[in-house]
């Protein structure tokens, strides 16, 4: 009876598991184990090397040319990161090369189908205005809608120009027993980014290497713009919808957030549900349309 006593005592007995945790337990919490804390690494990701817009003939003048250098890289920082690494933008289609018809962009982008690659439209309206988008795929007549949540929609234009000290007068405190008077005989006129004259004074051009318009910097890329961009909202799956009549990208609720038409001659830009976008366009919701252009984004060959 005794030895069967001291079985059962034995069984219930703690195991040294049991007691090692119970003693852990019962320690105060100044005992408990904090993992080391990590400092971010001194490792930075190397800069983006400048852009290259490639595709533009000789003979396409530079009010012509729809995206600068200044704009592409605007947009640059918002596709995905993969292709930000892509310093080389190619020209797939532009109505001022290839003349107007959406047949034929649908024709330019049948080498890219199924790419995994970036295409950025680019729409001047008949005010000048600049806007677009940015496609994951490439636009086709599919009997659907298609494209990732990665597309969105964009606006720019072109601030004016920081005057310059020498562009100002004099104070009135400073001495002008001396100064030279001059006078201004004309008013040169250039287009800019956005299709507007801007005037150019005293034979002095703010045009950069693009032929666009800027204020004059030592930086290569030396325009002001006012970029605003409308990413995926999440309502629902209408990025891109194209048939052989029209290009749209963004719908819902019967809008369109842009619509090209077959010419591309017509447009449309409204509210639309997919990039909870303004119009992208001054004009209103139906514009005109002056030049359109898509380019590629992704490697070559």
């Amino acid at each position: 009876m005794s030895g069967l006593l001291r079985r059962l005592s034995a069984d219930n007995a703690p195991t040294p598991l049991a007691r090692a945790l119970s003693a852990n337990y019962n320690q105060p919490m100044e005992h408990v184990f904090h993992p080391p804390r990590r400092n971010l690494s001194p490792f930075q990701p190397p800069p983006l090397t400048p852009l290259s817009l490639k595709g533009y003939k000789d003979t396409t003048t530079s009010k012509s040319r729809l995206l600068s250098k200044t704009l592409a890289e605007e947009i640059r920082l918002l596709v995905p990161p993969r292709l930000q690494l892509v310093d080389d933008w190619r020209l797939v289609y532009s109505l001022e090369q290839n003349g107007s018809s959406l047949a034929t962009l649908y024709q330019k982008c049948e080498e890219f189908w199924g790419k995994r690659a970036g295409f950025v439209l680019v729409v001047r309206d008949g005010g000048g205005g600049i806007f677009g988008a940015y496609l994951t795929d490439a636009p086709r007549p599919r009997p659907h809608y298609y494209g990732t949540g990665e597309c969105f929609l964009w606006r720019a234009s072109v601030l004016s120009a920081i005057p310059t000290l020498a562009s100002l007068p004099p104070p009135p405190s400073e001495d002008t027993t001396n100064a030279q008077r001059m006078t201004t005989i004309g008013v040169e006129k250039r287009w800019g980014l956005s299709g507007s004259l801007t005037p150019v004074i005293n034979g002095s051009s703010n045009v950069n290497g693009n032929g666009q318009s800027g204020a004059r910097s030592g930086t290569s890329t030396p325009e002001r713009i006012r970029f605003k961009a409308f990413p995926y909202s999440g309502i629902n799956d209408y990025m891109v919808f194209c048939e052989t009549g029209f290009l749209s990208v963004g719908g819902g609720d019967g809008h369109y957030g842009l619509w090209l038409d077959n010419s591309l001659e017509k447009g449309v830009s409204s509210s639309c549900p997919t990039f909870g976008n303004e119009p992208l366009s001054d004009e209103g919701k139906k514009f005109d349309i002056l030049g359109v252009e898509l380019w590629y984004i992704g490697a070559t060959g």
